[in-house]
């Protein structure tokens, strides 16, 4: 019985490592970053946008805002969900 007890425990622990690791799954060459005022939307970008000015700007302000410390656990663009979108689907037009 304790046996039973310890397996189904032990799958549990599994699982929920599982789930949790394939939410915080970001292909090679991107990284997440959290966008919007009030309910922040997790976006995987290319890495690519760095090399990009207006994308660095938005990093100095959030240097500026948040300092290193980013409530999300990642990095937090302080901006409009649709500005950054718009902005994201103007680079990738090129």
């Amino acid at each position: 019985m304790g046996l039973s007890l310890l397996s189904i425990i032990r799958r549990s622990i599994l699982t929920s490592k599982q789930s949790s690791m394939s939410s915080t799954n970001v292909p090679k060459g991107h990284f997440a970053v959290y966008v919007g005022e009030e309910q922040k939307r997790r976006l995987v970008v290319p890495i690519s946008y760095l090399n990009h000015q207006w994308f660095q700007d938005l990093l100095r302000c959030s240097e500026e805002k948040f300092g290193f410390t980013h409530p999300m656990g990642g990095i937090t663009i302080p901006c409009t969900e649709e500005a950054f979108t718009c902005h994201s689907s103007c680079l990738q037009s090129f």
